[in-house]
């Protein structure tokens, strides 16, 4: 336990609530876990000031408001550290909070925004790269989901790049055997996820492959998809119980991004007993990529990635739904969570006695979910 009065973190995303992302998620179990590591967090997103939809993206809206209204939210709150999650318009306003009032500050790396953006408008992606790395240059620590993004953006002459892993919420998403038995036509193969060009989604729709194609979210791209995909099942954006269910009555988790960070929805996904299949790139080679080289999970596979997405589907059929939720139970939010305020600690000089030494990989974060919780 920690001793004292909580230190106060300022967290500033242009993603927050009500959006449903990686990005939302993974904030929102951070300020969960706060107390258990002597903080309190608190989120400023647009949700508090005038917004604009963003273009080709309406349902995510930006902050619109001036940069004196941002700023007299961000001293009202005074905050003990700041965290700037997003470069979005309130990530670049609370950085001129910072640097005006020379505070210190962490940012994190969730999105490979330079590649969406080329796949969009065909921007070349070293003009936002270039923007990016200016943003990330004044903080003190930039986190990041996995390793392979750490060499990323190291390559691109990023610094001070700490890894922040992500978990599952293992009592939300899990294995109903019952379940499945709903509808007999098998296999059911799923993607949960936005529905936009960056997602890659072609690779999976277009396969001529056994089996039903369901599709859970929502974005910009449906309508097209829709109508250029008649036999594949579309259900819209779910949460909570409605969510877990679709894992849980569905074969194979198919993943066919080239551009995601991380990807939560593969950690959900595994806690529900559903193997991946996904292309071997940045995020699937992170969430399952060593495991796969070591011979998975007690010698059983949870995942098959592969450059031809079909063989990727047809080698996770038959593979074992309790080893995909053992992979998964491996990852928690609380080990995430250690990571995370251990590198806004580290970075601010205020490290507590228990966290001292070298910051925590991803594989010693995993193993910590093994252990008592504080």
């Amino acid at each position: 336990m920690f001793d004292g009065k909580p230190k106060k973190l300022l967290i500033v995303s242009d993603a927050w609530e009500p959006q449903t992302n990686g990005v939302v998620r993974s904030l929102g179990q951070m300020v969960l876990q706060a107390p258990a590591f002597g903080f309190t967090a608190t989120v400023i997103g647009p949700g508090e000031f005038k917004t604009l939809p963003c273009p080709s993206y309406p349902e995510i809206r930006l902050t619109a408001s001036l940069f004196k209204t941002v700023q007299a939210r961000l001293e009202a709150t005074q905050p003990d550290y700041v965290h700037i999650a997003t470069e979005g318009p309130l990530g670049w306003a609370a950085r001129k909070w910072c640097i005006k009032n020379a505070r210190t500050f962490t940012t994190s790396y969730h999105t490979r925004f330079p590649e969406y953006v080329s796949a969009r408008i065909k921007v070349p992606e070293s003009w936002i790269y270039r923007g990016m790395r200016w943003f990330h240059k004044a903080s003190a620590a930039c986190l990041v989901p996995t390793p392979t993004i750490v060499g990323i953006l190291e390559q691109r002459g990023f610094q001070r790049l700490k890894i922040w892993t992500r978990g599952v919420n293992l009592e939300q998403f899990g294995i109903a055997p019952d379940a499945r038995e709903i509808n007999t036509n098998r296999p059911k193969l799923l993607y949960v996820g936005r529905l936009a060009v960056e997602k890659n989604l072609d690779a999976f729709l277009s396969l001529n492959i056994a089996g039903e194609k369901i599709v859970v979210g929502d974005g910009p791209q449906r309508g097209e998809l829709q109508a250029r995909y008649p036999d594949v099942y579309f259900i819209g954006k779910l949460v909570g119980a409605e969510l877990a269910k679709a894992y849980a009555t569905s074969d194979v988790f198919v993943f066919p991004s080239k551009t995601d960070t991380f990807g939560i929805v593969m950690l959900e996904a595994l806690a529900s007993g559903l193997p991946i299949a996904a292309l071997p790139v940045a995020g699937p080679l992170d969430v399952v990529g060593p495991y796969l080289e070591r011979g998975g999970v007690n010698g059983q596979q949870v995942a098959c990635l592969s450059h031809n997405l079909k063989d990727a589907i047809e080698g996770c059929l038959g593979l074992s739904r309790e080893h995909c939720r053992q992979f998964a139970s491996a990852h928690s939010w609380h080990a995430s969570a250690k990571q995370f305020y251990g590198h806004i600690r580290a970075a601010n000089d205020d490290v507590v006695s228990h966290m001292k030494g070298p910051l925590l990989t991803t594989s010693q974060a995993l193993d910590l979910s093994r252990l008592p919780q504080q």
